[in-house]
């Protein structure tokens, strides 16, 4: 039972499974809602929350986003279909970060010795909602990795989740918009997407190259002992007459 519970063998579970999420995604295609839709006869408000729901796992499961937030426009529209991806992104994230938390933080937060991980462990920590909300409203890491990232960090789950759903719902709804007018790409809906998109990966380029300055011209945050201060040494040679 103890070997069950070690850091390592929890992180290798958590590796595995991660696994065969990926393989099952290979195998199943879910990809193929953008050409057949949903299924016909279900009631709207049924197909959104197992669209969510689905959407939750398949970013747990390491499916980007951008593919699933296109098929949200394409199948819901524009209004149900920003719910519906917006709802499976915090669902999402909160698997990651829930799976990162149990089972491979205790094997992964020994190895943050690098003082750039220092720093970025202290940030997240401090101002976990700021940091966070940054990080997804400039998203230049892949969503899965932040939120497993996040997981190993210090940052609270309340903070975590409340960012995320905040700030994932700009470039989100830029997706839908572009997934609900993919049919007539001369559309001012579709240009003014995408540019959106572009204008938002340029951002987040900027925003990571001064966050990556700033974390490694700052030192690591860490409680040093001041330097001892002697006091004079008073000499005993004697003074004059």
């Amino acid at each position: 039972m103890s070997l069950l519970l070690a850091p390592w063998t929890r992180l290798s579970l958590l590796v595995v499974l991660l696994a065969a999420a990926g393989v099952c995604v290979v195998l199943y295609e879910p990809q193929r809602i953008l050409s057949e839709g949903w299924p016909p006869g279900l009631p709207v408000g049924a197909a959104v929350l197992l669209f969510a729901a689905a959407y939750g796992v398949a970013t747990a499961a390491l499916v980007p986003r951008p593919l699933l937030n296109l098929a949200a426009g394409a199948v819901f529209g524009i209004p149900f279909g920003l719910a519906a991806a917006v709802a499976g992104s915090v669902l999402g994230a909160g698997i990651s970060f829930g799976l990162g938390r149990m089972m491979g933080r205790d094997a992964v937060r020994p190895l943050l010795r690098g003082r750039w991980l220092r720093a970025a462990d202290d940030q997240l920590a401090r101002h976990g909602f700021r940091s966070m909300l940054a990080v997804r409203i400039f998203p230049g890491l892949p969503f899965a990795v932040a939120n497993y990232c996040a997981a190993v960090s210090r940052c609270g789950w309340l903070p975590f989740l409340l960012a995320t759903a905040i700030g994932v719902v700009p470039n989100t709804a830029a997706y839908v918009v572009a997934g609900a007018s993919a049919s007539s790409p001369d559309s001012p809906a579709f240009l003014a997407s995408f540019g959106f998109i572009a204008l938002s990966a340029v951002g987040a380029a900027v925003v990571g190259w001064r966050g990556r300055h700033r974390l490694t011209s700052e030192p690591a945050c860490e409680t040093r002992d001041p330097a001892p201060v002697h006091p004079p040494v008073v000499s005993a040679a004697p003074h004059g007459p």
